[in-house]
């Protein structure tokens, strides 16, 4: 699983494509179900911009505290890699199977540095474990923004 989306993404690049976003989604059985190169983002002007990451995740409504537990793993896991995490959003009044997380990263470079370290981190690795062995996350998708703030 790990390893395809690290491929996925040294293909990318090898293409030229690492300035192009990226729209992730897999299942937590590692398959990868889209690696969908979108469209040139228009306003990036350089690697430095900012850029949010947003999590859509699918989960199983039984498992909330599972789920829960995995998130409070990943806030202080994305901000040792320098970047700032704005939280888990868990379902509370409508539906009961989706959950969101956003992060930022001062730009899409650092944003992938965080994501090849984390494949190497031992306690990245026990949180990727831990969603999988739980099975709280049935899917997710992951799309990138560029904040606005003035």
């Amino acid at each position: 699983m790990i390893e395809s989306l690290a491929t996925g993404a040294q293909t990318l690049r090898a293409q030229g494509l690492e300035k192009t976003l990226t729209l992730h989604r897999r299942t937590m059985a590692g398959n990868v179900t889209r690696l969908l190169p979108s469209t040139p983002c228009p306003f990036r002007k350089s690697e430095k911009s900012m850029i949010t990451c947003y999590i859509r995740y699918i989960i199983d409504p039984y498992k909330l505290t599972e789920f829960e537990s995995y998130g409070k793993r990943w806030i202080p896991l994305v901000e040792k890699f320098g970047g700032q995490h704005h939280g888990y959003f868990l379902p509370s009044e409508g539906t009961s199977n989706v959950a969101l997380a956003l992060f930022s990263f001062p730009s899409l470079a650092l944003y992938e540095v965080y994501r090849e370290k984390s494949f190497q981190d031992p306690d990245c690795q026990a949180a990727f474990k831990y969603a999988e062995e739980t099975r709280c996350i049935l899917s997710y998708e992951r799309s990138f923004f560029r904040p606005v703030f003035e």
